[in-house]
């Protein structure tokens, strides 16, 4: 199983480079934190999950830190932050959670 994100500003209308991110797997009230990074040009992160590294089924979070990534381009957004939890349910497949924003808004989907 692989976990993938790709993120958007709309607003904008282009890749959100620069963006930190941050993916925990839920284990009933403890937050394993599986890996971090920040969105290429592209608005990806590559080698987002150390290779090889097992997922099993369960609940995961993704958090987008968008308030650090408007700081960034001098805009003062209304959301610090977005939170996905979402659940993965067959471990076999390819998992990918997509995120568009603005700095008033946001949406996202499960993504191919």
């Amino acid at each position: 199983m692989s976990i993938s994100t790709h993120v958007l500003d709309t607003a904008r209308g282009c890749p959100a480079q620069g963006l930190p991110i941050t993916l925990w797997r839920e284990d009933g009230d403890e937050q394993i934190e599986l890996g971090t990074g920040v969105t290429n040009h592209d608005g990806r992160i590559a080698g987002f999950i150390p290779e090889g590294t097992a997922l099993p089924e369960g609940t995961y979070r993704i958090r987008f830190d968008t308030g650090a990534y408007f700081d960034s381009q001098g805009i003062d957004g209304f959301y610090p932050e977005v939170v996905v939890r979402f659940i993965i349910r067959k471990a076999d497949e390819h998992y990918h959670v997509p995120l568009l924003i603005s700095p008033f808004g946001f949406s996202t989907y499960r993504g191919s």
